[in-house]
């Protein structure tokens, strides 16, 4: 096992990231938030929504396998129930580093997933935001981020 900061390092050393679950109406979204600050922070970012065409001024893909050239990791943003399917798609197209976002309830998270996405070789990273750490965290975020620890929401190691 790696730590939380050690994983997210590695994670956001990835240029090509894709965000599940971002959509159309952004307004406090959290799949929308984490969208608009990776592309803010020179990522090339791609949104997966089926059932959208364009979110936050961009093209939208209806699944990862859709984007030209690949992704090399992924936010989920969805309910758990369909990162299951997620990760299942990342195993098939070779990803390997997923992040499934969570800060309140749920979340994106899901143990099945989880389970299988680390015996197929990948990182996953199972609670918090990719914003609680830098290159995209902000001060209100690095707060965020000791709450998540400190009351588990987010993992300390991965």
């Amino acid at each position: 096992m790696i730590t939380m900061k050690q994983a997210a390092a590695q994670f956001l050393a990835n240029k090509r990231i894709a965000v599940t679950g971002v959509s159309r109406s952004p307004k406090d979204h959290g799949a929308n938030m984490v969208y608009q600050r990776l592309r803010a922070r020179g990522h090339t970012v791609f949104a997966i929504n089926p059932n959208a065409a364009e979110v936050e001024g961009d093209r939208c893909y209806s699944d990862l396998k859709s984007v030209p050239g690949g992704v090399d990791a992924v936010v989920i943003g969805t309910r758990p129930e369909t990162a299951d399917d997620t990760v299942r798609e990342c195993a098939d197209l070779g990803i390997r580093h997923v992040w499934m976002h969570r800060l309140y309830g749920a979340g994106s998270v899901s143990a099945t997933a989880v389970e299988y996405g680390r015996q197929h070789g990948m990182t996953v990273i199972d609670g918090g935001c990719p914003l609680m750490f830098d290159p995209t965290a902000d001060t209100g975020h690095k707060v965020l981020r000791r709450w998540a620890t400190w009351t588990g929401k987010a993992p300390r190691q991965v």
